[in-house]
């Protein structure tokens, strides 16, 4: 009954939470001063052979299309109705393409990028952390100074540093792109293999950082349980340092498992600015295109992916806490 009350709290705190989300979603891109629909036209007639009026038929016809010409809660009802059939709407900046074809095209690239860097530096970090604490002195200092500075850094900063170095100055990896110009996207071996030497900069920005901030806090959690009462008692009883590691091993890792829940669940746009600079062709740079745009469809589709994700990665942690740790779901319920 306990688990069972837990699970049902936090299944409504999230639910609430999703449907505020859902509505600020929907209602901030409209707050951004400006009107796509005068962008698309601008675009439209650029060459002057349209006139005022024909114009004027143009920027209605978009109005009514897109359903602008609507009362805000009448295209907030539409907006509900497309999102729970999976319709995320048509590009304003790019009609007539769909959202999900244009999502559906970067996804893949963002996904190749960060969810590797982020296990890697999950694993790597964690590890570095753990035998910088056991092992202290001059070891753990310099990987807690270095490791420190890491975090510290703004993914864009790596980004440049690594941009001039290796590609500008050395010439080791292309300046920018996901491949070469021209070239077509696919599984041939030979795409991959060009696509390859244009994936490890942007790569490496990330993982490095990341590596950088999960070191400092599993070196920190370690420091804190090797503290322990337990440790200090297991040991007075004899237990040998192996099983005891695993002990601090094991709680120094549950704050570690929730930072990873959340980095694989801002995985999105998580890498935003990383995108821009070297031209990658992911969800960040298309949803930095889009706010450019004002267009709707496509800021709302990406922000409602990054919120879900979030969302149900905190939810998926919080239960898995609650079921591994009574004392959790036992606060959250108000039982003693």
């Amino acid at each position: 009954m306990n688990l069972g009350r837990y699970i049902a709290r936090k299944t409504v705190w999230y639910l609430v939470a999703l449907v505020a989300a859902v509505s600020l979603n929907f209602l901030l891109p409209r707050l951004v001063p400006g009107n796509p629909v005068d962008v698309i036209v601008s675009n439209l007639t650029r060459g002057g052979s349209i006139t005022g009026e024909q114009q004027k038929q143009i920027y209605e016809s978009f109005v009514a299309e897109f359903g602008l010409d609507q009362p805000l809660w009448q295209q907030f009802v539409t907006y509900l109705g497309k999102v729970f059939t999976g319709d995320l709407g048509t590009s304003f900046a790019s009609y007539p393409t769909s959202v999900n074809d244009m999502i559906g095209e970067a996804m893949p690239w963002s996904i190749a990028v960060q969810l590797p860097a982020i296990v890697i530096g999950w694993l790597l970090g964690n590890l570095v952390g753990a035998v910088a604490a056991f092992r202290g002195g001059n070891w753990d200092r310099s990987v807690f100074t270095s490791s420190l500075f890491l975090s510290a850094m703004p993914y864009y900063c790596l980004s440049i540093l690594l941009l001039y170095v290796l590609a500008v100055v050395a010439g080791v990896f292309p300046v920018g792109g996901a491949y070469s110009l021209g070239g077509t996207p696919s599984l041939s071996p030979s795409f991959l293999l060009d696509a390859l030497q244009y994936y490890w900069l942007p790569f490496l920005s990330l993982v490095i950082v990341f590596i950088g901030g999960q070191a400092v806090g599993m070196r920190s959690m370690a420091i804190y349980e090797l503290g322990g009462d337990y440790v200090n008692y297991a040991r007075a009883m004899g237990i040998g340092d192996n099983k005891v590691t695993q002990y601090i091993f094991r709680n120094a890792m549950l704050p570690q498992i929730t930072g990873l829940a959340l980095s694989i669940g801002t995985l999105v746009g998580g890498a935003l600015i990383t995108e821009l600079v070297f031209n990658y062709p992911g969800v960040g740079s298309l949803l930095f295109s889009a706010i450019s745009n004002n267009d709707y469809p496509v800021i709302q589709a990406i922000t409602l992916i990054i919120t879900v994700a979030v969302l149900v990665a905190n939810f998926c942690v919080e239960i898995v806490y609650g079921i591994v740790d009574p004392r959790i779901r036992a606060a959250a319920t108000g039982e003693k």
